[in-house]
């Protein structure tokens, strides 16, 4: 999935990102940073976020 592709899914279920982030222990921003490219998502938290989203495969 893209970005976008993820941005509408929420959209579509009505769910916001800071409350995905808050359910799944995330910090808005974190989840933010991600979604927007400003986290290159290769380690740590940006790269799980990225998994849980469906950004990146499982590695």
């Amino acid at each position: 999935m893209t970005p976008e592709q993820v941005k509408l899914a929420f959209q579509k279920r009505g769910e916001t990102f800071t409350a995905w982030a808050k359910a799944n222990g995330y910090q808005p921003i974190e989840v933010y940073r991600v979604l927007n490219g400003f986290a290159k998502c290769k380690y740590g938290k940006a790269h799980e976020i990225a998994v849980k989203l469906g950004l990146k495969p499982a590695a």
